[in-house]
């Protein structure tokens, strides 16, 4: 790393982190892949140890000694700014000290996503980044081998969804899967995977008496915080899951759900 001290908000060198939003990031047509940006030096250090590469670091002076011993010897360009610098850059107050430009690695195939895989989890059109991260931090600690999403679904690498991940975005193996009506279910089927659809049907089977009997490779489908699964991805399931409720609650968040579904799936 290389240190580079900057007290203008206007700097050029810092024009990766000027109020972009994730959306305009990931198009930008330099570097080719665009970016997403790491947030704290948790979610930097795992995306790190993950692999992948980053473009630049922007954070505060006492937040130096965590990003020299988390960059080490790589060739990386650190960027020192005072707070009200890095608010005036940003458009928001910095809390977590650092912020870091990551190149977007290239996503696997769905095959090679789910080789090999026993228990994953399906994100179908969720629109809200806090929930994408929450499933995939219940995915990495409640033993989902890997997460699949939808082309409708929010993105992993929006900030929001890595911070609430904390940083467990770059831990579970993940990939995008076509449209229903391109073959997404045809390529989990190829791999071996029952499709499980989380579902509010007449034909459901409560969870745990699905889990009493579970397929041995299982893809846990999972549908948008406010309509659930649509037709094509009902259609495409092999079978149809729902939680046993009380108390008049006819279902939970859907990241609250994915939870208690791989919890009786471990």
């Amino acid at each position: 790393m290389h240190l580079e001290r900057i007290d203008d908000a206007g700097d050029e060198r810092i024009a990766d982190y000027r109020s972009l939003t994730d959306v305009a990031l990931r198009r930008k047509l330099e570097p080719e892949g665009g970016l997403y940006m790491a947030e704290s030096a948790k979610v930097l250090a795992r995306a790190l140890a993950a692999g992948h590469a980053p473009r630049s670091v922007l954070t505060a002076e006492k937040w130096l000694p965590d990003i020299e011993r988390i960059v080490g010897d790589r060739d990386v360009p650190v960027y020192v700014v005072a707070d009200d610098v890095a608010e005036a850059v940003t458009g928001y107050a910095v809390h977590r000290g650092m912020l870091a430009a990551m190149h977007r690695p290239e996503l696997p195939s769905v095959a090679d996503v789910l080789s090999g895989v026993r228990t994953a989890l399906v994100l179908d059109g969720l629109v809200d980044h806090a929930n994408v991260g929450a499933a995939f931090r219940g995915a990495a600690g409640l033993g989902a081998d890997a997460v699949l999403v939808t082309p409708r679904c929010a993105d992993p690498l929006y900030r929001r969804s890595v911070r609430v991940s904390m940083g467990t975005v770059f831990q579970v193996p993940w990939t995008r899967l076509p449209e229903w009506n391109d073959g997404a279910a045809d390529e989990m089927h190829a791999s071996g995977m029952h499709i499980a659809a989380m579902a509010l049907a007449d034909d459901a089977v409560p969870l745990d008496e699905f889990v009493a009997n579970r397929p041995e490779r299982v893809a846990f489908l999972m549908g948008s915080e406010g309509p659930g699964l649509d037709k094509r991805a009902l259609a495409a399931a092999d079978t149809k899951v729902v939680i046993p409720m009380s108390g008049g609650v006819d279902s939970l968040n859907v990241a609250a759900a994915s939870a208690v579904a791989l919890w009786a799936l471990r």
